[in-house]
């Protein structure tokens, strides 16, 4: 079923990246406009989107509330993006949903929806039919004309970092590209933000101002152990690894705080559950392959590679980087802030999507980092792993595969 899903899909691919909302909001007309029934979290940002969304589903859940979750991109199977109650949407409801919406589109159109805007639409439709009490929406990219970005009112709005990211698309300035996430912010809605540059910081601050929004500028949590976080009076488990959940953390229980002002019932007790119970795939995960640990994150952009590199320092051992990225990435960037010298480097195409060639990156690397123990490319992700993981010079290393989500779901759909 999930070959149906993507044929019922791909013929909006052609359409590729194109924000607006003028085509979502007429598919949506269509369709009765179900996002007026859904009250939603919404969450935008460059990094953390994806945990803080997690978090958020996996409290209201253990509350006891029907909780819808929307997120992008999915490793595996497109299901992975429209959730209820923390179990992705049936196949065969996901292609009867699609099934309507495609009955409703003229493909001949000039306005034809993306395959972004089909696919939100196509949550916005079960989380309506569903009567969800709550659905948190991950912004695909940017904010102020992204597909989710169609209700005029939140329960929160949420900002979670800024960092240079899809520059070509948002604009080349971290002003510019504040501007844009900082849509999602509605006029007397309460917004949430992250640690910002204070570049970002006045964009958003001037914008949450002229909408009268209420605003929380959020602190990191406090570590009180490995697995526990403290954040105003609140003591909870962290189940997602690195420092940075302590601010992605702190965001979800300050987002909690405001709902529970606004008389949602989330006792200490659900909090706790659902921070225990968080799970969010490919990032800073441990897994298996070939009896060996292995650390997959996706790292597909500098301030998520930064993250990471402050996890494997704490590993307080050389690493082994099986690495692919897309031509589209800062390549540069991301290896100044992963490789060291004594590292190894084993580098892979991403299959399927518009990868950036291995030995051009072997390249950049080496002369970005010219102590590397080891740098050697490959035409398939798996020929690399079997021949790191068998491999007696890795032995005492940390292995990581990373730089690319898309990666990571090719992976993933082959360790099942």
């Amino acid at each position: 079923m999930g070959n149906q899903i993507e044929d019922l899909l791909q013929p909006f691919q052609r359409f590729g990246i194109n924000l607006g909302l003028k085509r979502i909001k007429n598919l949506l007309a269509l369709l009765d406009n179900p996002q007026e029934k859904v009250p939603i979290i919404h969450v935008a940002g460059t990094n953390g989107k994806g945990s803080v969304c997690a978090y958020l589903s996996s409290i209201l859940t253990a509350s006891g509330y029907k909780t819808g979750r929307y997120t992008s991109p999915h490793l595996v199977n497109w299901t992975e993006r429209i959730c209820l109650n923390e179990k992705p949407i049936e196949e065969n409801i996901l292609i009867a949903i699609l099934e309507k919406i495609r009955s409703v589109i003229n493909p001949n159109d000039p306005e034809c929806p993306t395959q972004f805007e089909v696919i939100t639409a196509a949550a916005w439709l079960f989380f309506a039919n569903s009567e969800v009490d709550v659905a948190v929406m991950e912004v695909g990219l940017g904010g102020r004309l992204d597909a989710t970005n169609v209700c005029d009112r939140t329960l929160v709005s949420i900002i979670t970092s800024i960092s240079r990211e899809h520059w070509f698309i948002l604009g080349d300035t971290l002003s510019k590209i504040a501007t844009e996430k900082a849509g999602v912010i509605k006029e007397k809605c309460p917004v949430v933000v992250g640690s910002l540059p204070e570049e970002a910081v006045r964009v958003v601050k001037n914008r949450a101002e002229e909408l009268n929004a209420p605003t929380i500028w959020v602190e990191s949590a406090q570590k009180l152990s490995p697995n526990q976080a403290e954040y105003e009076g609140v003591n909870y488990p962290l189940a997602l690894g690195g420092d940075i959940q302590l601010q992605n953390s702190a965001i979800a229980i300050a987002t909690i705080k405001i709902l529970q002002e606004k008389g949602w019932q989330i006792p200490t007790s659900a909090i706790e559950e659902g921070m225990k119970n968080t799970r969010w795939r490919g990032r800073i995960e441990w897994v298996k392959w070939q009896k060996r640990d292995l650390l997959i994150d996706g790292a597909h952009n500098v301030a998520s590679a930064e993250v990471l590199r402050q996890y494997v320092d704490t590993l307080h051992k050389p690493t082994t980087w099986v690495m692919g990225m897309l031509n589209t990435k800062d390549h540069e960037g991301i290896f100044k802030q992963l490789l060291r010298p004594e590292d190894q480097l084993h580098l892979v195409p991403v299959p399927d999507h518009s990868t950036a060639e291995p030995e051009e990156l072997a390249i950049l690397a080496k002369t970005i980092q010219p102590q590397l123990k080891q740098v050697q490319t490959y035409g398939d992700l798996f020929t690399a792993l079997d021949s790191v993981t068998n491999n007696q010079e890795t032995a005492t290393t940390s292995i990581v595969l990373c730089g690319s989500l898309y990666l990571l779901g090719y992976f993933l759909s082959k360790l099942g």
